[in-house]
């Protein structure tokens, strides 16, 4: 799921920051906004703004971050919604919605666990590519 690879050219140890900080924001942004899913993705594309014209390494894993925030504010946005027709509405709880909000919860889990390992190597200078979103990452980034 995730791998480590070496990136083209030697990293400097504020390139190794900055990228790091990109998988960071997400989790800053969770003490702040954790019932509202828009506000890690936010957090993540305001960074990602702010370092669009760094490095190919930072643009790299700012972009990865983003990706991968995008996936999970979807995947956030509909259970959040559903939880709200349920409280609103006085809709009954369903199998279909306990299983989707078990399955929320270990994909935010598993995001989670993700970006802490990644955000730690990163600042080892590692590259790390997650499954998925580092291909979406290397076709954005080259074209």
């Amino acid at each position: 799921m995730i791998t480590t690879t070496t990136f083209r050219y030697d990293i400097h140890d504020s390139e190794a920051e900055r990228a790091s900080n990109s998988y960071l924001m997400s989790l800053i942004a969770i003490v702040a906004g954790l019932p509202i899913p828009i506000i890690n993705l936010l957090a993540t594309l305001i960074f990602y703004l702010a370092n669009r014209k760094s490095t190919e390494f930072v643009r790299w894993h700012c972009t990865q971050a983003l990706y991968s925030q995008l996936s999970l504010f979807i995947v956030n946005s509909i259970g959040f919604w559903w939880t709200i027709s349920i409280i609103t509405d006085g809709i009954q709880l369903s199998n279909y919605y306990i299983a989707y909000i078990i399955m929320i919860f270990l994909f935010n889990f598993t995001e989670l666990l993700a970006t802490m390992y990644t955000a730690s190597k990163i600042r080892k200078h590692k590259h790390i590519k997650w499954w998925f979103y580092s291909d979406i990452t290397d076709l954005s980034i080259k074209g």
